[in-house]
């Protein structure tokens, strides 16, 4: 048991410590931003007392994926690379949406 409880503790120190650069920082921040696009969800949902999804939602998305689609490349991850590449094309689509609407709504009234 000992011996268990050591060597997570040596993992957690290598992952946590010694691999902790900018680019983790990055990562994290990235990570910040995917989380907020569920936060603003939720508040707008909350309030609409309705599922809701505001604009917001898609802008901490796509920040959220540029950021994380950084960080994979530099991690030369592929699986990683290709979600977050593809989601950054249904997020951008989303938003292209959104102002093609607003650009209607404005051309009608």
């Amino acid at each position: 048991m000992t011996e268990l409880f050591n060597n997570l503790v040596s993992y957690l120190h290598d992952v946590f410590i010694i691999k902790f650069d900018g680019w983790v920082i990055l990562g994290f921040a990235a990570q910040g931003f995917f989380t907020m696009r569920f936060v603003v969800q939720w508040i707008a949902s909350e309030r609409a007392r309705r599922s809701v999804i505001p604009v917001a939602f898609w802008f901490f998305s796509v920040g959220g994926g540029a950021l994380l689609l950084v960080y994979a490349l530099y991690r030369r991850d592929p699986v990683f690379i290709a979600g977050q590449a593809l989601g950054l094309v249904v997020y951008l689509r989303n938003l292209y949406f959104i102002a093609l609407h607003k650009q209607q709504v404005r051309t009608d009234s």
